[in-house]
């Protein structure tokens, strides 16, 4: 496989599209305006002049992976594509229709991946006629520096399938791991409550944001503190994901502190937004 489509060309979108281009695939990035995809290409070329600078990709290379990426607002680009990696919002609703969308216009053979960070694998490939088809591929922000893929398994997705999702994640430099359909699956179901409670611990007044990120990081050896990982991530999808950890298993140990909803109804989204826990 060599021809894929990225549907959705925010932060994670245009990180997928940056490694697969990089990657030699031919790579069709989907969004619904245009001026969100200028955004994505002058992102994506920001991001590699950064890794010319750093001297992990030469400027030939950088300019052969642009020239490898076209950009459309059209679904119907899908057409000739041999892979699909769905990275829209984390909305159900939105989810749902795309793959409704994505079924009709991809090819038979063609693969449909979802970026989904904690919504079931399964429920997304009953929305289409080929459930064995369709898996979660859920990258890692930033998506051009982290290693890991979660390859998640929904109740159909078949074992071919599988085996070859696991070989594309490789072939782009990626360390594979195979979970199973649950919600949140791994990383999220284990990272989100350890956000969750530095919130908390923040709005009971226990310690400053630096404080708690401090002790994370210093106490835990941990890279970046779970605060500023939230506003990395964007605290509106940290919001829609404990959102569905709370309601797919039922314990209120998911439940997203009122301070979270708070700053996400205030707009206050994190690094995108130039504002959450700190200021950008």
């Amino acid at each position: 496989m060599k021809k894929v489509a990225v549907v959705g060309a925010g932060t994670m979108g245009n990180g997928v599209a940056h490694v697969f281009a990089h990657h030699e695939w031919d790579v069709t990035l989907i969004d619904v305006a245009a001026p969100l995809l200028e955004k994505a290409i002058a992102t994506i070329r920001g991001n590699f002049e950064r890794q010319v600078k750093k001297g992990t990709v030469t400027a030939e290379q950088m300019g052969a992976a642009l020239g490898r990426i076209a950009t459309t607002a059209d679904l119907g680009a899908v057409h000739d594509r041999e892979l699909v990696v769905e990275s829209a919002s984390e909305a159900e609703a939105l989810k749902f229709k795309l793959f409704e969308d994505l079924d009709r216009k991809a090819p038979a053979g063609c693969l449909l991946a979802t970026n989904t960070s904690s919504i079931s694998i399964t429920a997304i490939a009953a929305r289409t006629g080929r459930p064995a088809q369709v898996i979660g591929m859920h990258f890692m922000n930033p998506v051009p520096v982290m290693q890991l893929v979660e390859v998640i398994r929904g109740q159909a997705t078949s074992d071919a399938t599988t085996r070859a999702v696991m070989d594309v994640a490789r072939g782009l430099g990626k360390t594979p791991v195979e979970v199973n359909d649950y919600p949140g699956f791994v990383s999220n179901r284990v990272l989100m409550p350890m956000i969750n409670e530095a919130v908390f611990c923040l709005m009971e007044g226990v310690a400053t944001a630096e404080a708690i990120d401090t002790v994370m990081k210093l106490g835990m050896n941990h890279p970046m503190g779970p605060l500023a990982q939230a506003d990395l991530i964007g605290l509106d999808t940290c919001l829609a994901i404990l959102k569905v950890l709370h309601a797919g298993l039922g314990d209120d140990k998911y439940r997203p502190c009122p301070l979270l909803k708070r700053m996400v109804a205030a707009g206050q989204l994190g690094r995108k937004t130039g504002r959450g826990f700190y200021n950008y």
